[in-house]
C-alpha cells in the first residue's frame, strides 16, 4: 500500500510572519562546520569541516503550533501535557473560504459543512478549519484577512468528542478588529477556561488535500516542559 505525505505546516525563518505581540523569530549560525572542527581541535589532524550548529529563538506561538490550557488558563498544564493521543487522528477538513474576512462561524456553519461532506463526527477526530488565510501567509494582510472560530462553534465540536482542532489562520479566533468591533475578546480561546481541548493555529496547504477526509493528521508538540504552546510539523497522511 502507498502512502502519501502532505505537509500542512508554516515555514519558519526570520522573516516570517507572526501575530502581534508575538516576538520575531531569530535564526543565526552559532558555528560553521570550519569553525566548529577548529574549536573542537580536530582541525590540527587534518580534519577542517564537522557539524555546524545554528542558535534559533523563537516564541512558543510561533510558525504552525499547537495552545496549551496554560495558554488561557494560569494554573492549567503546558503543551508538555497534551496527550498524544489527542495528536495522531483521523483528519476532517471543513470548508469556510466562501466566508467574508472577520466572519465568525457559528455552530450552524460547521453542522452545515459536516453534512456537506457527508461525514459522521466522531470522538477524537482531528477538525481543520480553512479559512484559505494560508495561501498568503508570507504577506501582512494574513494577519488580518482571515474568518475565525466562535466560542458556539468550538463548543459544539467539543460536544462530539473533538480534543484537537485547526486552523490555517494566525489565530483560532477572529482578527483582533472585528473582535473589537464586536467586544467578544477571544471567546474560542477563553472555551479552555471550561473545557479540555487544544487547537493548533498557522497551519497551511489546505489546498493540498484531494479530499475532506479519508486521511490522519499529526500535529504532535515538541515536548516543552510547562509552555504555553509548543511548535509541532503537521502533516496529513494519506493511504
Amino acid at each position: 500500500m502507498s502512502r502519501k505525505i502532505i505537509d500542512l505546516s508554516m515555514e519558519v525563518s526570520k522573516d516570517m510572519v507572526t501575530f502581534p505581540g508575538i516576538s520575531k523569530t531569530m535564526m543565526t549560525v552559532l558555528e560553521t562546520h570550519e569553525e566548529y572542527a577548529a574549536n573542537i581541535g580536530a582541525a590540527k589532524f587534518g580534519v577542517t569541516s564537522l557539524t555546524a550548529h545554528n542558535l534559533i529563538v523563537i516564541s512558543d506561538h510561533a510558525g504552525t503550533h499547537i495552545d496549551s490550557l496554560y495558554h488561557v488558563v494560569p494554573d492549567a498544564p503546558g503543551c508538555d501535557a497534551i496527550p498524544l493521543e489527542y495528536c495522531v487522528s483521523d483528519g476532517v477538513l471543513l470548508d469556510f473560504t466562501d466566508k467574508p474576512i472577520g466572519y465568525m462561524i457559528t455552530a450552524a456553519d460547521v453542522q452545515r459543512q459536516v453534512k456537506k461532506i457527508g461525514y459522521s463526527l466522531k470522538p477524537l477526530d482531528i477538525v481543520l478549519i480553512n479559512t484559505g488565510a494560508s495561501r498568503y501567509n508570507t504577506e501582512q494582510r494574513y494577519l488580518v484577512e482571515h474568518c475565525g472560530m466562535t466560542r458556539e462553534a468550538t463548543l459544539w465540536l467539543i460536544g462530539q468528542g473533538i480534543k484537537v482542532m485547526g486552523i490555517d489562520a494566525p489565530t483560532f479566533d477572529p482578527p483582533i478588529k472585528s473582535m473589537f468591533e464586536t467586544q467578544k475578546f477571544w471567546e474560542a480561546h477563553r472555551v479552555m477556561c471550561e473545557k479540555e481541548y487544544y487547537h493548533v493555529e498557522n497551519l497551511a496547504n489546505f489546498d493540498a488535500l484531494p479530499r475532506p477526509f479519508g486521511f490522519t493528521v499529526s500535529v504532535a508538540p515538541v515536548k516543552w516542559k510547562h509552555t504555553t504552546g509548543a511548535p509541532v510539523r503537521a502533516m496529513a497522511i494519506m493511504e
